[in-house]
């Protein structure tokens, strides 16, 4: 439950708490016995706050681990040998991921990967038109690199009334981008790529 002072906690869920004797609601959630030869998560055991109390106080993630299997959990670079299916040497040309492989259903990495090329496409097109600072500028008020002077302005108005809080009854969340807006405004108007 969102700003419940307890977190993990489940309300509603029907459970009972599984401590001998407790007739209390089982409102949070904690790891169970695992079935032989499973690796995955267990069943889980619902327990009162009282009761997950102390199943926390007893609960020993090292249990049934010799000291070096501990030492190698507590290293800072636990899990980093493990491989993912994706990031294999044998899974792409030349160790690269296949991206094929990923379900993209609402187009975050093909959309992300055009218009990165998109933009390295436009500096290679415009190189020497806008100084790296200016590229950065463009970035920030949203322009591409085939603006004009007064495409420039027009943005510049758009996006004052969009973040100003006269504009937007007093918002003052959107001071910080507000002023990244002017700083790069001020840096465009005097470039030499509109000279």
């Amino acid at each position: 439950m969102r700003g419940d002072r307890f977190h993990g906690r489940f309300e509603g869920e029907g459970q009972e708490c599984h401590a001998p004797g407790c007739t209390e609601a089982g409102e949070f959630r904690a790891p169970g016995p695992k079935a032989a030869g499973f690796d995955g998560p267990g069943n889980y055991l619902w327990f009162c706050l009282d009761h997950i109390r102390e199943f926390n106080a007893g609960y020993d993630w090292f249990e049934g681990m010799n000291s070096e299997e501990i030492f190698a959990a507590q290293s800072p670079l636990a899990g980093w040998r493990n491989q993912s299916r994706a990031f294999r040497p044998d899974a792409g040309i030349d160790g690269m991921p296949r991206w094929a492989d990923f379900d993209d259903p609402l187009d975050a990495i093909s959309g992300r990967a055009a218009s990165i090329k998109k933009r390295a496409a436009g500096n290679m097109t415009d190189f020497g038109r806008f100084t790296p600072r200016e590229q950065e500028a463009l970035t920030v008020m949203g322009l591409e690199t085939d603006i004009d002077r007064a495409q420039l302005r027009r943005r510049y108005s758009q996006l004052v009334r969009q973040y100003h809080p006269d504009r937007n009854g007093g918002d003052r969340s959107h001071e910080a981008r507000l002023g990244k807006v002017v700083e790069a405004y001020q840096l465009l108007k005097e470039s030499r790529a509109f000279a």
